[in-house]
């Protein structure tokens, strides 16, 4: 303790170390939290959150600044989002008082049957990347939803700096840089050229420092900017994208562009210990963190202490049974049953709970009989409006496939159906895929409380469900509770529809040697590795203060004013 407090006395606060007391003897590297009363935002790139902020300074509202963060996003960060991508949000209303859920993810095309996706893979083609892979996207139909409903500003107004942005030049930043240096050999073994024409220079990505320009891009948003929805589902873009996909063997047609619509959605919570924990219903995997922490409710995490055997030990088994639910009952819930109360309630919780072994590591079975590469910001803005939002092409780049000239790159959402006849995930025409990325809110008493998000494909509800538990459980603040060392634990793939079993379970640096020979004694395959533990950005509102966190391991930053 007393090494602590000499680094304190002798640094300052700008990092400071976690409190060994409240940790029960763990400690990690973190730093202050931002406050701020008129508003605030957090995105994982600073030039996004300067956006953000320059936005309500000028009167916009936070959903406005939300709008324009992510747009500057899918030029800054483009193997993460872009408007070639789907898009879901949680939007706290200050004069309704209350949340509302948006879900604008697209749709498979209307003309590729069951029967003929069968036929085209077995000649040899795959919907994991490419042509087949292609959903509808839904960004931009996102971006008009919610600023018809919330917006301030003129729609133009929140797409003009992305478009300056896009002419003169970005600079790469660290953690950019390093996706395309680890994406760039597998990019430049396909057959994509106009990929290559828009993102390689000299063939290869920019490197970090350099500046990247996209003025296909620019012209893009320009017209959006200028005619709405319209900009992008009809006309010069949307025959871009048909035709290119035409010529790649691709099923996405004009109609299926203009037919587009965005669904408003009722949020879905539990309650956990006193707060209420606020998710999208499927085709997402968000109740997956209300099971999770549902299960969790009945131990007494907080006495197991922060990073301790049993701490991880019991997240983890509670994770693998709510994730064997998540393979067999998530999907469109048009296209089948999700029995929805009972996954969530606290009398199936409890009957789930007794299947974990407190010192033994476990495989479960779904409970009930039948019947990825993201971002995430979140922005308040002085009235007392927050958005959780999250944006994403599922894939690095997506399904790599560029239309000429219009500066995107389109999803590969359709990844994430399964081929297994009668499963609530199959593929069908008109479909709604099964979606990795979750918006999160949480409110107590009835009013806001936090805004965040965890980005990171099956890490997300992991994620979601550690920043809860270090919130509630572990007392720590905003920005401890992204900062901490994180678990992850990988079965077979629950998004499609296979069994997780006991799995590995990923451990990111900081945890004790002997909480982790304890976990192999109970049966846990241990695996350190860096890089799959998400990114997270959080806003908290108390007693009319702004609270911001972005987390040390992305390139953003939170900021206020």
């Amino acid at each position: 303790m007393k090494k602590i407090l000499l680094f304190v006395l002798l640094f300052g606060q700008s990092h400071l170390l976690i409190s060994q007391d409240r940790l029960s003897g763990k400690s990690f590297a973190s730093r202050s939290e931002v406050l701020a009363q008129n508003g605030m935002a957090a995105t994982n790139h600073p030039l996004a959150t300067q956006i953000a902020i320059d936005i309500l300074k000028k009167g916009g509202s936070a959903i406005d600044a939300a709008i324009a963060a992510n747009a500057f996003l899918g030029l800054a960060d483009p193997a993460m989002n872009g408007i070639g991508g789907d898009l879901f949000a949680i939007v706290w209303s200050a004069k309704d008082q209350k949340l509302f859920g948006l879900n604008a993810s697209g749709k498979s095309a209307q003309s590729l049957s069951y029967t003929q996706m069968q036929k085209e893979l077995e000649n040899g083609k795959t919907y994991s990347r490419g042509p087949l892979s292609i959903t509808t996207p839904g960004c931009v139909d996102g971006w008009v939803a919610l600023h018809s409903k919330f917006g301030k500003l003129e729609f133009s107004e929140l797409l003009s700096p992305t478009i300056n942005y896009a002419r003169a030049g970005v600079p790469i930043t660290s953690e950019v840089a390093d996706f395309f240096l680890m994406d760039e050999p597998f990019v430049k073994e396909t057959n994509n050229p106009s990929f290559k024409k828009l993102y390689f220079t000299d063939d290869h990505f920019p490197r970090k420092g350099d500046l990247f320009m996209n003025k296909d891009l620019a012209n893009t948003l320009e017209l959006i900017a200028k005619e709405g929805r319209k900009g992008f589902y009809t006309g010069r873009v949307a025959n871009g994208i048909v035709n290119h996909l035409k010529e790649k063997g691709g099923y996405l047609s004009l109609e299926d562009l203009k037919d587009n619509q965005p669904q408003w959605v009722d949020p879905v919570s539990v309650n956990y210990r006193g707060y209420d924990i606020w998710e999208l219903p499927p085709n997402g995997q968000g109740i997956s963190v209300l099971q999770i922490i549902n299960i969790l409710e009945g131990f007494d995490i907080a006495k197991m202490n922060f990073g301790s055997a049993a701490h991880i030990h019991h997240f983890t088994e509670a994770k693998k049974v709510a994730y064997e639910d998540m393979a067999k009952f998530y999907g469109d819930p048009k296209f089948g049953n999700i029995p929805l109360d009972k996954l969530l309630s606290k009398e199936y919780s409890a009957e789930r709970r007794k299947l974990i072994n407190p010192k033994k590591s476990g495989s479960y079975d779904p409970g009930l009989a039948a019947g990825d590469h993201t971002i995430y910001l979140t922005v308040a803005d002085k009235e007392g409006n927050m958005i959780s939002l999250i944006q994403s092409l599922s894939a690095g780049f997506g399904s790599l496939e560029v239309p000429e000239g219009l500066g995107f790159v389109l999803q590969n959402r359709g990844s994430g159906f399964v081929m297994e006849a009668g499963h609530i995930n199959q593929y069908a025409p008109g479909k709604r895929p099964f979606h990795t990325i979750i918006p999160a809110f949480i409110t107590k008493d009835g009013a806001p409380y936090i805004s965040f998000g965890l980005m990171g494909g099956d890490m997300q509800p992991q994620g979601h469900a550690q920043i809860i538990m270090n919130l509630i459980d572990f007392g720590m603040n905003l920005q401890e509770a992204g900062d901490a060392p994180r678990i992850f634990h990988s079965g077979t793939s629950a998004r499609r529809g296979r069994r997780e079993g006991v799995g590995d379970t990923y451990l990111e640096s900081g945890f004790d040697y002997e909480s982790i020979s304890s976990l192999m004694d109970m049966g846990h395959r241990i695996r350190m590795m860096k890089g799959i533990f998400g990114g997270y950005q959080a806003i908290m509102i108390k007693d009319k203060v702004y609270y911001g966190a972005s987390e040390s391991r992305k390139d953003g930053q939170a900021a206020g004013y």
